[in-house]
Formats: structure tokens, sequence, C-alpha cells
């Protein structure tokens, strides 16, 4: 295994432990068995890490580029939003830690700002194919798509949300909540990213 890679396996635990927020380099250079210098010689800067940390050892929730016009758009909606909540739940307890800090908060929105990525990706992402299809008349002329892109995401933030506070077992599912509160379900929970594709079809789908 590569260096960068030990250094990438070792910043995803970390930051999974104590936070984006809390995780120094000099810790997760030792974590890695390098050198904090060494680690430098890879990443510009612990935001640069951290946002190799949600590509690389992340999963991934875009769509093919051809999937437009393929299978259908419900089946498309639900593998996206399934892989969404993959991703959520692998980094809601890295980067939540990140509003504990207004400074920290600041520097990180702008690095990230700087390198083109965000929390509004996925959202515009989603959106983007619903245009596509839109256009390609597989979604009503009339659908609002910004809309539908933003509670899809949505849901699948708070899923996230839910399993980090309430901690996610070891099966997937979240423990439960408070009095009148049923379990959170976790990311793999059967069925899941249909049952919240589901409400939003028929404001999306022709006739």
């Amino acid at each position: 295994m590569s260096t960068r890679e030990r250094i990438l396996d070792a910043a995803a635990r970390v930051m999974r432990e104590q936070g984006v927020a809390h995780a120094t380099t000099k810790e997760i250079a030792r974590a890695a068995g390098c050198s904090e210098a060494l680690l430098y010689r890879h990443f510009d800067d612990k935001q640069g890490l951290f946002m190799a940390v949600l590509q690389e050892r992340l999963p991934r929730f875009a769509l093919p580029d051809d999937a437009v016009g393929t299978s259908t758009v419900e089946a498309n909606l639900v593998r996206f939003v399934s892989g969404l909540l993959d991703f959520y739940f692998g980094s809601f307890p890295i980067s939540a830690s990140i509003f504990s800090s207004s400074v920290l908060l600041a520097r990180h929105r702008e690095s990230i700002a700087a390198k083109g990525a965000g929390p509004q990706v996925p959202q515009l992402r989603l959106q983007a194919y619903l245009e596509a299809e839109r256009d390609a008349g597989r979604v009503r002329a009339d659908a609002d798509v910004e809309s539908a892109a933003r509670l899809l995401v949505g849901a699948a933030l708070y899923q996230a949300f839910l399993a980090a506070f309430w901690g996610e077992s070891g099966d997937g599912s979240a423990g439960h909540g408070g009095a009148g509160d049923s379990s959170a379900p976790g990311a793999d929970e059967p069925g899941l990213a249909g049952r919240l594709v589901a409400p939003v079809l028929p404001a999306l789908l022709p006739g």
C-alpha cells in the first residue's frame, strides 16, 4: 500500500472517530505511521485531505453520464438516493463537528468553495439529471425538479442525522430515540431509498 493510501485510511479512521474539527494532521500522520512533513507532500492541507477522504473513501452517489433515458426514472432515482444514503451515513459523523467552531467553519467553507465542492453538489447533480430527463420527455414538463432534488437530498441527510444522533448499530439499524420515537433506519434498511423516492414520483412522472 502506498504512503498516500495509508494516509487516507488513517485520516478516514481518525476523522470518523473524532470529527474533522478535532482531527489534527499530526494525529493522522501518527496513525498512518509517517511524519507530518510526509503527509504534506501528498496533501496541501487538512481540508484537502478531508475532500480526498470524501471522494476516495466513501460510497459514490453520482449516476453515470449515460443514465438519462436508460432504465426508468424511478429506478435511477432509487439508485442515486441509495448511494446518497451510504455517502451521508459515512460522512455525517466526520463532518458534523466542523460546526463547533465558527472560525473553522469559515476557513473550511472558503477552502471547499475554492475546490469547486460543497454540500450543494448532490442536489445540483440530481437536479441536472432530472432536468435532462425532463428534456427527454420522461419527466413532466411542469415538474419542479429543483424542489424534488432538494426533498430527496434532504431526506437522505435527515436519515443520516438520525443514525448519527442515536447511534448506528453494527447491523445498519440505529438505536431507538426518545418517547414515541421508533428506531431510525440505517442506510442499508431494505427499501429505504425506494420509500424516500415514492412520494415525489407523482410530481415528476407524466400521466
